[in-house]
């Protein structure tokens, strides 16, 4: 829920998603850190200073920025029984007028994997971004073999609509993405992938 005076966060069943703040470096960079060659084979190459603390300022001031402009929506993931940090999930390139639409890209840290902590995010930001930011496409790209990610996303109401050639420069190369979206008000069958 977002309101004037309080911040903004979603809750669902067993997390808290809420903006990074400056208290979050040590348990952010951690995370990062061992989850390294889990993540990096899906993610751009991660800058030299990207574990940095002053990175992480500098991501901490895009996120309120990008909150406050209504551009993007960067929020964290944590355990709600305990704080421990679990990912990041963002809303970008919020697109208004007659888009209405985002792009969502997120990670979890690899102890973290598999235990459907992302499926819950993608579902909560999915209804926020709908229900109350009157989005109507939210959309995601992610490469061809990644089975987890693909399966995430078809699971959370995401359809496959095709592929983007070079989308995105991953671990160093042009990459092709396979593109996926859910509709507000999807009318479309069931698609299958081959």
């Amino acid at each position: 829920m977002l309101g004037r005076r309080r911040k903004l966060q979603l809750v669902t069943e067993r997390m808290v998603l809420r903006p990074p703040q400056h208290s979050d470096f040590p348990h952010w960079s951690t995370l990062r850190r061992e989850s390294a060659g889990f993540l990096q084979p899906w993610e751009p190459n991660w800058a030299g200073d990207h574990l940095s603390r002053k990175a992480f300022t500098n991501r901490v001031y895009w996120a309120q920025r990008s909150i406050a402009s209504g551009s993007a929506m960067p929020l964290l993931l944590t355990r709600a029984s305990d704080g421990v940090l679990l990912g990041a999930i963002t809303l970008d390139n919020i697109r208004r007028g007659p888009a209405q639409a985002g792009t969502l890209g997120y990670w979890v840290g690899a102890d973290h994997a598999r235990q459907g902590y992302m499926r819950e995010a993608i579902e909560a930001l999915t209804h926020h971004a709908f229900s109350a930011l009157d989005l109507s496409r939210i959309e995601a790209a992610c490469l061809p073999e990644n089975a987890a990610s693909r399966g995430v996303l078809e699971k959370s109401g995401f359809k496959y609509e095709g592929v983007a050639q070079s989308y995105l420069q991953i671990n160093g190369r042009w990459r092709n993405h396979v593109l996926y979206a859910n509709l507000r008000l999807d009318r479309r069958g069931k698609t299958t992938v081959g």
